[in-house]
C-alpha cells in the first residue's frame, strides 16, 4: 500500500470515528433530556438526523490533544496520574469546543440548542458549565479507553474498498442532512 492510500484510508477511518462519536453523542443527549431531566424527546442534535457532530468534533480533538498520551509507556508509579490528566484535558478542551459551538451556533441561526445551563449553579453566559464540563472529561477517559479501540476494531474489519464506500455513502448522507437543514431550519 502507498503512502497515499495509508493516508487516505486514515482519513476515512477518522471519518468515521467521528460519525460513531456524534451519533453516540445525540444518544447520550437523548438519554439525559427523556430519561434523567423527562422534557420529553427532542431532536438533540442541530442536523436532522440522529448525531450531533459537536461531539464528533470533540472526540477528533480528544483523539488528536491526548490520543498518544494515553498509550504512552510509563512506569507503574506514575501511570495512575495519566487518566486524572486525561480527564481534566478532555474537560478543557471539549468546554473550549462547546464555548466556540455556542457563539458559531448563535452567529449562524440566532440561538444555541443548550440554553439550559443558565440553570446551573456554576456556568458562563449559559454557553458553559462545570458539571457539563466534568462530563465531558469523563466521556473523553471512556472514549480514549473504551470505544477508541472498539472504534479501531470495527474499521479495522474492513476492507479498503468497504472502508471507502461506507465512508462516501455517509459522507453524503451527512452532506444531504446539512444541505436540507440549511434550507428547511435556516431558511425558515
Amino acid at each position: 500500500m502507498s503512502e497515499k492510500q495509508s493516508r487516505v484510508q486514515t482519513v476515512e477511518k477518522l471519518f468515521l470515528y467521528f460519525l460513531m462519536a456524534a451519533v453516540i453523542g445525540w444518544c447520550y443527549e437523548v438519554f439525559l433530556e427523556v430519561v434523567i431531566y423527562r422534557w420529553g424527546f427532542d431532536n438533540r442534535g442541530v442536523l436532522f438526523g440522529p448525531y450531533c457532530p459537536v461531539y464528533g468534533v470533540g472526540m477528533l480533538a480528544f483523539l488528536l490533544c491526548f490520543g498518544k498520551f494515553a498509550q504512552m509507556p510509563m512506569k507503574w508509579s506514575i501511570r495512575w496520574a495519566r487518566p486524572i490528566l486525561i480527564f481534566l484535558g478532555c474537560g478543557a478542551v471539549a468546554t473550549v469546543i462547546e464555548l466556540c459551538a455556542s457563539y458559531l451556533l448563535e452567529w449562524i441561526t440566532g440561538s444555541w440548542p443548550w440554553q439550559t445551563y443558565a440553570d446551573y449553579d456554576i456556568n458562563f453566559q449559559a454557553r458553559v458549565a462545570l458539571s457539563p464540563s466534568i462530563r465531558f472529561g469523563i466521556g473523553g477517559v471512556l472514549f480514549l479507553y473504551l470505544l477508541r479501540p472498539l472504534f479501531a476494531k470495527i474499521t479495522g474489519c474492513m476492507s479498503p474498498k468497504v472502508l471507502k464506500y461506507t465512508s462516501i455513502i455517509c459522507a453524503g448522507i451527512l452532506a444531504v442532512d446539512l444541505i436540507c437543514t440549511v434550507v428547511f431550519k435556516l431558511t425558515a
